[in-house]
């Protein structure tokens, strides 16, 4: 049951690995052998960031700025 615990990736470093992909895929790497769960939840949250963050600049240089 413990392990089970220590193989889900936080509320924290959701938000972080999505606001900031390379952190997600840092702990993709460095949680991908011995939780499996968890490294994917973070490369998920980061590969879901990429685009938010695109779309995100996308709005503010083209809405914002006139």
């Amino acid at each position: 049951m413990k392990d089970m615990q220590k193989d889900e990736l936080s509320r924290f470093w959701f938000m972080v690995s999505n606001a900031v992909p390379p952190v997600g895929v840092f702990l993709y790497f460095k949680h991908r052998k011995n939780h499996p769960k968890k490294a994917n939840r973070a490369l998920t949250s980061a590969m879901i960031g990429v685009p938010m963050a695109l779309v995100m600049s996308y709005i503010i240089n083209t809405h914002l700025l006139k």
